[in-house]
């Protein structure tokens, strides 16, 4: 379960962000995790806790923001968004669409910090 060391990294990055600032403690952590991050959400939801005990992240809620998969379709000539992850073609047109333009997000992009 690749989940808890990708758990542990987010930890990690959250854990020297609070002591580098000085904050309180972490209630929510924010990622983007894209459909093709190859993440299964409700696995790092559980190794996240796992991963913060005992640390200033523990106790935080994982708020996970899923991103679709984007393509550009070059017959179209525009991005396109895919209902799945398979297959990488247009849903309009059924072009084969190799240019990925977003769904392999795997990115902290928050935190929510409580005075302490």
């Amino acid at each position: 379960m690749h989940e808890l060391s990708i758990a542990e990294s987010i930890v990690d990055i959250v854990t020297e962000t609070v002591e580098r600032r000085g904050a309180g403690r972490v209630a929510a952590v924010h990622l983007r995790l894209g459909a093709l991050a190859g993440v299964v959400d409700e696995a790092l939801l559980f190794s996240f806790d796992v991963a913060a005990a005992g640390s200033p992240v523990e106790g935080a809620e994982l708020r996970i923001e899923k991103v679709p998969v984007t393509v550009y379709c070059p017959s179209c000539r525009i991005d396109r968004v895919l209902a799945g992850v398979q297959p990488l073609c247009c849903p309009t047109c059924g072009t084969p669409t190799p240019t990925v333009i977003s769904g392999t997000e795997l990115e902290v992009t928050a935190m929510e910090v409580e005075d302490g």
